[in-house]
């Protein structure tokens, strides 16, 4: 099977050496760059300009599936261009428009396509799928933060992804569910400090990370996800906020014109840069409750990975390309054919699909701990 990589950022090469073991992958980024860091003598490499998305029927020719690891801002031009040529795909761009308005598209083009399958978005989707199907749940919470192991101040946070996608997470609304209704506060709202083993006590605070369960999952009365960093990073990110730091709106300068987010961006790239061999750590929380077979039940799920120094691959590069590769391999082996638009909720609910999911991650060292409590 011939796979297409859109993305050879950091977790785009993870997930192209990952699927490169199995299948014909051809790794597409406009960077240089990013393309010679693909370690893998398996995989081809093309220059292309992802934003080109009028071309993209042209050179997805002869692709079987493609991955869509573009950034977040160009994700759902990327999305709609892949599934307008034809193509089965899995994304992990998480943009922020609604992918499920693509449905008819793809069912029209007779397209399988798996959204925002990473580790949350993604894996927290999957678990919830599946104990959706098996007790009537009443509350949802998930808690996820991927963190240096040595923290640096000022941020004392490195990022896997664009520091614009960072960016958008901090400053797009929150939503959540409330008693069936659905709230929207400003973005790092509703500070909390908490100890996590293994990270010590960590602050979380409101992103808008529920995304597709608003609406595939609105029969849940209680639902609520929060991001994770060390204590004092909010401060910052606010200070910077409401200096505008964060405006879009261009401003002149030595007669030039240029965005204050984008002069932001352009700094924090190397100040939030994962060094390579740098160690780092992802954690992550999925309570669920309800009732199951009549009795009050809690399911918990938690995970905490670490840099791994055999493949000298990162944490969150790991955990979230690792349950896209997972996602490939269920339409590549016709685990999961279903056409149109499948968040993982959709996809998870079906019990030998999460249990590849959960056993494919197993097999790469990625380890879910289950506690249920009846």
């Amino acid at each position: 099977m011939n796979i297409a990589v859109l993305g050879a950022g950091m977790v785009g090469r993870t997930i192209a050496e990952d699927l490169s073991s199995q299948f014909n992958i051809t790794s597409f980024d406009i960077s240089e760059a990013n393309l010679a860091l693909l370690k893998s003598k398996f995989i081809k490499i093309t220059k292309a300009d992802l934003g080109d998305f009028g071309n993209y029927s042209i050179f997805l020719q002869g692709f079987d599936l493609v991955v869509c690891a573009v950034p977040g801002f160009m994700g759902y031009k990327a999305l709609q261009a892949i599934i307008s040529a034809g193509k089965n795909v899995v994304d992990i761009s998480f943009f922020p428009e609604n992918a499920l308005e693509l449905d008819d598209l793809a069912k029209e083009k007779n397209v399988t396509a798996i959204v925002d399958c990473g580790v949350a978005p993604g894996m927290s989707n999957f678990i919830l799928g599946r104990y959706n199907e098996e007790m009537e749940i009443k509350s949802f919470d998930c808690m996820v933060g991927g963190l240096p192991k040595i923290r640096v101040k000022p941020f004392e946070y490195k990022a896997p992804f664009s520091p614009i996608d960072v960016i958008e997470e901090y400053t797009r609304p929150a939503r959540y569910v409330e008693n069936g209704h659905i709230v929207t506060k400003p973005a790092l709202s509703d500070a909390a400090l908490i100890h996590f083993e293994h990270a010590g006590t960590l602050e979380a605070f409101n992103t808008d990370g529920l995304r597709s369960i608003l609406f595939t999952m609105s029969h849940i009365p209680d639902m609520k996800e929060k991001t994770l960093r060390f204590p004092g990073h909010i401060a910052l990110i606010q200070a910077l906020k409401q200096a505008g730091f964060f405006d879009e709106k261009e401003i002149e300068m030595n007669g030039n014109k240029i965005s204050p987010l984008e002069f932001t961006s352009k700094i924090l790239f190397d100040s939030w840069k994962l060094q390579p061999g740098e160690a780092e750590f992802t954690i992550m929380t999925v309570v669920i409750k309800g009732n199951k077979n009549g009795e009050a039940a809690t399911i918990e799920y938690f995970l905490y990975d670490e840099y791994d120094e055999v493949t000298q691959t990162a944490s969150m590069s790991r955990t979230t390309g690792y349950t896209c590769t997972a996602a490939v391999n269920l339409i590549a082996k016709k685990l999961f054919s279903d056409k149109g638009v499948f968040p993982p909720e959709l996809v998870g609910k079906h019990k030998n699909c999460f249990e590849f999911v959960l056993n494919y991650l197993q097999e790469r060292n990625v380890k879910w701990n289950k506690k249920i409590d009846q």
